[in-house]
């Protein structure tokens, strides 16, 4: 008789099936771990957490950076069915408020670092939080908190005797709220089960392979892979903070196979001086999605030996959705393949009605692995989830053979003069310019054509002049997506996933376009 489905559970399966493995390189804090010990550190973060009132349904918040502390705090108490809260350690503190407001959370783990903006949320009192357990992660303990290790120490390592089911909730991740405030995308044990499956299964996954946690934890591109690592058996290597050098230097001294970087960060190593005297013949093939991927990149990786396999999901679906892989990655470069192994995909318009291949549309996806809802939004789900599709808000054309190619956010779409001009289309076009470090690509209000796009800039070469850009541009797009204007910035907004803020860049060039 199959046993219910308990993510937790993995890894107390993969310490009894594989105990003296090396389970976790933690850079940061220069530590490694066997599954076991890391087990026995969740069971001892479950059962401290438990003497502290924690039980089955309870919010616990997790403000940390990548490290062994986060993954011990979330594998621990999701045993025993407490939901996890993973936090944005980026935001304020009145962004952070509103999340556990929202999600409930009566108790946080926190890296001493973030001190200071616990405090704001703290002296903001019952209207700033619901929480009652302050537990603080390394530093100096202040008085109105649990000092992490002490309480584990204190605790014991014994298996939890009560158990999630697989229709409990597991984590509430919110999403990056581009627009307005973020929502609870809510999963549970079942469907992230489904996406360690479909993951797996489509992915190439050995048991040996020692995977690299680059993204911060708190974003499901990392949160996922990071689980299906330990569902597989595999050894984590993770990063406190990204660092282009030191990744190509652990990818060398730790035999690195594979990892998943955003196009930001695959950028920024490219840029690493002398970056060629580090040995990445372990390296079997880079994961990049969150965001579309420039050509320039790809064929730039492809030039080292290095393939970049595109991936496409987002938090409601746990991660997965397409994944082009190492068959078919050279030939179909720049889309981002066909749907995962348990995944039904569909480019349909936004009644819900398939569109032919070639024609751009909404992607919807179909799988196990879809969220089970948002969290107190039934609005929000019931907008977003029908007929048991996911409507992800995404463009994209599927070709005859299948494969998706992503071409933007429907609300970032252009229409100029009564035609669609996607900004993703004209931001690879203009990094394919030598002296253009990074580009983005706006509408802005526009008399005579409804919308015009405007190119913002950042140059590798400082001497690269507006018209340069535009004349870079003219050879390559059709008029009607030709960039009116550009300007020139030192950063583009990012959030933490490497997507472009295109609502920020909208707020700081409102227009007129250029005519």
């Amino acid at each position: 008789m199959m046993t219910s489905i308990n993510i937790g559970d993995s890894l107390t399966t993969r310490a009894f099936l594989n105990p003296g493995k090396q389970a976790l390189y933690d850079v940061a804090a220069q530590q490694r771990f066997t599954f076991t010990e890391m087990n026995g550190r969740a069971n001892r973060s479950c059962a401290g957490l438990q003497s502290l009132g924690c039980g089955s349904g309870d919010r616990v918040a997790l403000l940390a950076y990548n490290g062994h502390e986060f993954i011990e705090s979330f594998f621990g108490p999701a045993k025993a069915g407490m939901v996890l809260m993973p936090l944005n350690w980026r935001l304020t503190a009145d962004e952070l408020s509103f999340i556990l407001k929202d999600g409930g959370a009566q108790t946080i783990i926190f890296d001493a670092d973030f001190l200071p903006v616990v405090e704001k949320i703290r002296a903001m009192g019952d209207a700033g939080s619901d929480i009652r357990n302050w537990i603080c992660i390394g530093g100096a303990t202040p008085d109105f908190a649990t000092d992490y290790e002490a309480l584990l120490a204190a605790s014991s390592d014994t298996e939890p005797t009560q158990k999630a089911g697989e229709d409990d909730n597991l984590f509430i991740m919110y999403t990056s709220g581009t627009t307005g405030h973020p929502k609870g995308v809510v999963h549970t044990h079942k469907t992230v089960f489904w996406a360690l499956l479909t993951l797996l299964n489509t992915a190439e996954a050995h048991l040996s392979d020692k995977y690299m946690v680059l993204l911060p934890l708190f974003h499901v591109g990392a949160l996922t892979p990071m689980i299906a690592s330990v569902y597989k058996g595999n050894t984590l290597v993770i990063l406190r903070n990204f660092d282009p050098q030191k990744v190509w230097s652990l990818i060398e001294t730790e035999q690195i196979n594979t990892t998943l970087a955003v196009p930001a960060m695959l950028g920024f190593m490219l840029q690493v001086p002398d970056f060629q005297r580090f040995d990445w013949s372990s390296l079997r093939a880079i994961t990049s999605g969150a965001a579309p991927l420039p050509v320039t990149i790809i064929k730039a990786y492809m030039d080292l030996g290095i393939e970049v396999h595109q991936v496409y999901g987002m938090t409601e679906t746990c991660g997965p959705a397409c994944l082009i892989g190492p068959d078919d990655a050279k030939h179909k470069i720049g889309s981002t393949g066909k749907s995962f192994f348990h995944t039904r995909v569909r480019i349909a318009d936004s009644a819900g009605k398939e569109l032919p291949r070639g024609e751009p549309g909404e992607i919807q996806v179909q799988g196990p692995h879809n969220m089970k809802e948002y969290w107190n939004r039934p609005d929000a789900t019931a907008e977003t989830i029908m007929d048991g599709w996911l409507y992800t808000g995404d463009v994209a054309v599927m070709d005859e053979d299948g494969f998706v190619t992503i071409q933007d956010r429907i609300k970032d779409m252009i229409i100029s003069g009564g035609e669609n001009v996607y900004p993703a289309e004209v931001e690879n076009v203009l990094l394919s310019h030598p002296g253009i470090a990074d580009a983005a690509v706006i509408g802005q209000d526009s008399p005579k054509w409804g919308e015009s796009p405007l190119a913002i800039i950042v140059r590798k070469d400082l001497e690269l002049t507006e018209a340069q850009v535009l004349e870079h541009c003219n050879e390559r797009l059709a008029r009607f997506k030709l960039p009116k204007s550009a300007v020139f910035v030192d950063e583009i907004p990012r959030n933490p996933s490497g997507k472009v803020l295109k609502r920020v860049l909208r707020e700081q060039y409102p227009g007129p376009a250029a005519e």
